[in-house]
């Protein structure tokens, strides 16, 4: 797989709760920071309330990057079941990351999705310092954002439920 490919990686966990505890769980986009080890917080910037083309900046960090801060714009928002935005520039973003809830009685089954590109990223890098490497890279990178998902939704899970 290579990073023109557009990769995707997606999760899903059911939260033994209604949709509007889960939802107010996961539009909190700092909330995820106590979980993932890669996402330090965000902030809503003019303390915008989340719509479509509304900004917050994510801090995050790697130990091949180090720390650093991004812009991002919800770009689609559908209350109470999607939630997504897009990193750096919303017409060619660096990735795209979305929740969609699923509501089932008492039960939230939540998807957590995210596509890399196809703008360049700080994964386009290594890329460029490596290419002969870019599918071992791109692999590695998705099973990376794979257990910082699958942390932020067991996380979320934990806290929704009160577990």
């Amino acid at each position: 797989m290579r990073y023109a490919d557009g990769p995707t990686v997606e999760v899903s966990l059911d939260i033994a709760a209604a949709a509007p505890a889960v939802w107010a769980a996961v539009t909190d986009i700092d909330l995820p920071a106590r979980f993932s080890s890669e996402f330090l917080g965000g902030r809503w910037l003019d303390g915008a309330p989340c719509a479509v083309g509304t900004q917050f900046a994510g801090r995050n960090f790697h130990p091949a990057m180090g720390e650093w801060e991004t812009i991002c714009t919800v770009v689609d928002f559908d209350p109470g079941q999607v939630f997504a935005y897009a990193v750096g520039d919303p017409g060619l973003p660096g990735a795209t990351w979305r929740f969609t809830l699923v509501p089932a009685g008492d039960t939230t089954r939540v998807v957590y999705w995210m596509r890399m590109g196809p703008g360049r990223s700080g994964l386009n890098f290594a890329i460029d310092a490596m290419p002969d490497k870019e599918e071992r890279i791109v692999a590695r990178r998705c099973e990376e954002h794979r257990a910082n998902m699958l942390a932020t939704l067991e996380g979320i899970r934990s806290v929704v439920e009160g577990t």
